[in-house]
């Protein structure tokens, strides 16, 4: 079925740009990795490798977006549930053997300072993740532009976390950055 063939491709590309990133990421690789041939690849992304990356990152940010959500309504406190957003990463980090970091962090590197789909895929989803924090702040009494920095120093300091947990090889960082983000929320209600 050519959706599952699809999905596949993009699947591949999303774990192998998440592992290795765009530069270090071939199109032969993917093909390989998805169970398809080169074809097949060309045939649902005619754009190439990087019409490939810019599906691969909007699938990895959907299913960032979802770890986080959960772990936002995982409890109705704020710092709760910042300390459930770091938990949660730290885990997931944890049993990838400290390669499954941030689906978004390698390609957004590798391509700073350009225009390209693919910065502008990795600049959408930092906004959409910046978003979902912003509204369960909101959800919880902060004024606009509080929810709105505050979401921004969380998404901030997770993804610092996260890249400073997979070179260390520990859940340290973000258990740490998790205790700082929920004192740094519950300073507001003080």
């Amino acid at each position: 079925m050519q959706t599952n063939t699809r999905d596949r491709i993009v699947v591949a590309a999303s774990r192998l740009l998440q592992r290795q990133g765009y530069v270090g990421t071939g199109i032969k690789q993917i093909a390989q990795e998805a169970q398809a041939t080169l074809g097949s690849v060309y045939h649902f992304f005619p754009g190439g490798k990087e019409t490939v990356a810019v599906a691969a990152i909007k699938h990895g940010s959907e299913e960032f977006a979802t770890l986080l959500r959960e772990a936002l309504e995982s409890t109705d406190d704020p710092a709760e549930a910042m300390l459930s957003c770091a938990r949660q990463l730290a885990e997931g980090l944890r049993e990838s053997g400290w390669t499954d970091g941030c689906p978004i962090t390698a390609a957004a590197l590798e391509t700073l300072g350009t225009d390209s789909e693919i910065q502008q895929a990795c600049a959408v989803a930092l906004r959409e993740w910046e978003r979902l924090v912003s509204d369960k702040l909101l959800r919880c009494g902060f004024t606009t532009e509080d929810a709105r920095e505050l979401a921004t120093t969380v998404i901030a300091a997770l993804e610092g976390a996260e890249v400073t947990a997979q070179v260390s090889r520990s859940e340290e960082p973000l258990h740490t950055v998790g205790r700082q983000l929920a004192r740094l929320v519950r300073s507001y209600g003080e």
